[in-house]
C-alpha cells in the first residue's frame, strides 16, 4: 500500500530467506541483459575505433585520475533538479488540488527516474501514475502532465542546442562526418520544433475547451457505460493541461524550466573539473557539449544509433578531438552521475512507501 511503512531491512531479509526471491527467479533475464549490454557497448567501442585500436589502459587511468571532490559536488545540482521538478509538477496539479504535497511529488520522482533507469521506457510511467495515486487524482489528468513536462524539457533542450549551433558557426569549428549529419540536420530541425511545440502548448491552451466539447459530441453513439467512461477519461486529459491556461503558471513553468537546465549545466561542469587537465573543455564548450547530447537523446543518429553516451563519445572526439578512450570514461562517469546515481535512493524511497521490485515492474506494466 502507498504510503505504508515497509523498512528496508524487511524486504532484504525475506529476498534472502526465499534464496533470492524474485531476483533469483528471474536469474536468466539479468544474465541476457548483462550480455546484450556487454554487446552493445562492445559495438559501440568497435564502431567508433575499429578493431584492436581500443586501450582500456587508458580509459582506466582517466577514470583513476577523476577529482572525486567534483564527483561528489556533482550530486548537489543533481538532488536540485529532482527537487525543482517536483515544483513543477505542482502547478500542473494545481488546477485539481490546490495544496499538492511537495513530499509526494519528489518521492514520486526519485522512484520515477530510479524505474526509468532499471526499466527503461516502460519506467516513464511510474511517476505520473504514483502522482494521480498519491495526490488522489485521475490517472490520465497525470500522464497529460507528463506531455506538458516532456515540451518544455524538449523546448529547453532546443533552445540549448540552438545555443551550441551558434557557438559553433561563430568560431568557425570544423566537425567529423558523423557529426556533420547531426549540424545539417540539427540546423533545419530545431526551428520547425521549436514552432511545432510553441504551436502544441497555444493548442492546448486555447483549444482544449472547444477540442473536449467536440470530443464528447462525437462518442455519443457509445452505450451509456461505455459514454460515460469515455467522457471522464477525456475530462482527466483535459484537466491534466489546465494549467497551461494561466499566464502566471505558464511564467512559473518556464522558470523552473530555465532553473532545471541551469543545474543540469552545473552537473555538467562539476564532471567537466572533475576530468580537468583530462578533457580540456571551457564553460562555453560545456553548454555546446550539452546541446548536441540532448539533441541526441531526441534523434537517432544514422549508423550510430541514439543514446546519450553514444552521443557523448561521439562529439567529445569529433569536436573537441578527446581521444576516444577518454571521451568513453568521461560519457561513462556522466551517465551514471545522472542516470544510476539516484537509483539507490530511489529503492530506498520505494521500499519505505510500501513499494518492493515486484510491485515497481507491475505499475510500469500497468502504466504503460
Amino acid at each position: 500500500m502507498i504510503g505504508s511503512i515497509f523498512p528496508v531491512c524487511q524486504f532484504l531479509l525475506r529476498q534472502f530467506r526465499n534464496g533470492g526471491g524474485f531476483i533469483r527467479r528471474q536469474h536468466w533475464k539479468w544474465v541476457a541483459l548483462g550480455v546484450a549490454l556487454a554487446a552493445a557497448a562492445v559495438w559501440a567501442v568497435r564502431a567508433l575505433a575499429g578493431p584492436g585500436r581500443f586501450d582500456w589502459g587508458l580509459t582506466w587511468s582517466s577514470l583513476a585520475r577523476c577529482r572525486s571532490g567534483w564527483l561528489a559536488g556533482s550530486l548537489i545540482p543533481i538532488a536540485g533538479c529532482y527537487w525543482v521538478r517536483a515544483l513543477r509538477w505542482q502547478v500542473f496539479l494545481r488546477p485539481l488540488k490546490q495544496r499538492p504535497s511537495l513530499r509526494n511529488l519528489v518521492a514520486a520522482t526519485v522512484i520515477g527516474f530510479t524505474a526509468i533507469t532499471l526499466f527503461g521506457r516502460a519506467g516513464e510511467l511510474v511517476r505520473p501514475y504514483l502522482i494521480a495515486l498519491k495526490e488522489r487524482v485521475p490517472v490520465p489528468s497525470q500522464f497529460a502532465a507528463l506531455v506538458l513536462e516532456r515540451i518544455f524539457d524538449m523546448l529547453m533542450a532546443l533552445l540549448i542546442f540552438a545555443i551550441g549551433l551558434m557557438r559553433l558557426a561563430a568560431v568557425g569549428t570544423h566537425v567529423g562526418p558523423r557529426l556533420e549529419w547531426v549540424l545539417k540536420t540539427g540546423g533545419r530541425s530545431v526551428a520547425i520544433a521549436c514552432l511545432l511545440l510553441f504551436i502544441l502548448l497555444l493548442s492546448l491552451r486555447h483549444l482544449a475547451g472547444p477540442f473536449h466539447r467536440w470530443l464528447v459530441v462525437t462518442i455519443r453513439f457509445l452505450p451509456e457505460k461505455q459514454f460515460v467512461r469515455a467522457e471522464r477519461l477525456i475530462a482527466s486529459l483535459v484537466q491534466g493541461v489546465e494549467s497551461t491556461r494561466s499566464d502566471a503558471a505558464l511564467l512559473v513553468v518556464f522558470l523552473y524550466s530555465i532553473l532545471e537546465w541551469v543545474l543540469i549545466i552545473a552537473v555538467y561542469w562539476c564532471i567537466t573539473q572533475s576530468f580537468s587537465g583530462i578533457v580540456p573543455l571551457t564553460f562555453m564548450d560545456v553548454i555546446v557539449f550539452i546541446g548536441f547530447v540532448a539533441f541526441g537523446t531526441i534523434v537517432q543518429i544514422p549508423g550510430i544509433g541514439g543514446g546519450m553516451q553514444v552521443m557523448a563519445v561521439l562529439v567529445l572526439t569529433e569536436l573537441f578531438r578527446v581521444k576516444l578512450e577518454v571521451a568513453t570514461s568521461f560519457a561513462f562517469v556522466t551517465w551514471f552521475i545522472t542516470f544510476v546515481v539516484v537509483v539507490p535512493f530511489g529503492l530506498v524511497v520505494a521500499f519505505a512507501e510500501g513499494l518492493n521490485w515486484t510491485s515497481l515492474r507491475k505499475i510500469s506494466r500497468e502504466a504503460a
